[in-house]
């Protein structure tokens, strides 16, 4: 990623350098969309999967190695998870880190614990864990009619981190309603919700007999309450959440302290 300048208030400043990646596929509306406006205040590569990885979550492919391709329309994709899509792109491809990682647009919602399982958000917290601030943005709907909403959505928060100053890196997770921009009721800082349990396997069979599972669709929202990301695009705000990777139950460490006492 060769470093370029732009012109602003009569000095030329080097241009901000984008990283953008995705868990649907390099070929994904959502991607192609996102890169567009992106490229337009940025200098952007993207690194893509080769395919939907959709659900990958934070996997590394560890058992045999990656391919970097490059398509006709100039996006890199990798045979590999979005994980190592970052991981590669970072530590091995580029000349210099990019200022920031930017993961999507996914088709379909990223909200409470579909964060754990995400490869749009897996993608972005990649980027968070080598030191870079990251977003990962998902649209919400069915018909995913309205990228370009989520697209001037990401631009406008990209502007804003290039705007202040940041003592660390940060994580964030955005879900933007499918609707027109303007039809958008503003935006809103959020928590994490949560799902019920998901919907169980369907259960059939292929054509020689043998009974295959299809895992079942995302529960419906159980914690959904005013101030989460589910009830924030519910009011068709655009759910801004910021994460954190240190998975401790700091409230159990005494309690497990205490099984180990009466065996020292």
């Amino acid at each position: 990623m060769a470093q370029s300048r732009r012109f602003i208030h009569g000095k030329f400043q080097p241009q901000m350098r984008i990283l953008i990646s995705n868990d649907d596929g390099y070929f994904s509306p959502g991607l192609a969309c996102l890169a567009e406006h992106l490229a337009r205040i940025a200098e952007v590569v993207v690194v893509a999967p080769e395919r939907n990885r959709s659900g990958a979550s934070n996997s590394l492919t560890l058992d045999r190695p990656l391919k970097l391709s490059r398509a006709a329309n100039g996006f890199y994709y990798v045979n590999g998870t979005p994980t190592d899509c970052v991981h590669l792109a970072v530590t091995g491809m580029l000349d210099q880190q990019p200022d920031m990682v930017v993961s999507g647009i996914n088709a379909g919602a990223n909200m409470g614990d579909d964060t754990i399982y995400s490869g749009t958000v897996a993608a972005a917290m990649e980027g968070f864990l080598l030191g870079i601030p990251s977003i990962a943005v998902s649209l919400v709907g069915r018909e995913f009619a309205h990228y370009e909403t989520a697209a001037r959505v990401a631009s406008g928060l990209v502007q804003r981190f290039a705007e202040q100053k940041h003592s660390h890196p940060w994580l964030l997770n955005v879900n933007v309603p499918d609707v027109p921009h303007d039809q958008l009721q503003g935006m809103e800082v959020t928590r994490l919700g949560k799902r019920h349990k998901a919907e169980p396997v369907v259960k059939t069979s292929n054509p020689h007999g043998e009974t295959m599972y299809w895992v079942g669709a995302a529960g419906k929202a159980q914690d959904a309450g005013e101030g989460t990301d589910f009830h924030a695009v519910a009011q068709q705000r655009v759910a801004l959440t910021p994460l954190q990777i240190d998975l401790t139950q700091y409230s159990q460490l005494d309690a497990v302290r205490g099984w180990l006492n009466p065996v020292q």
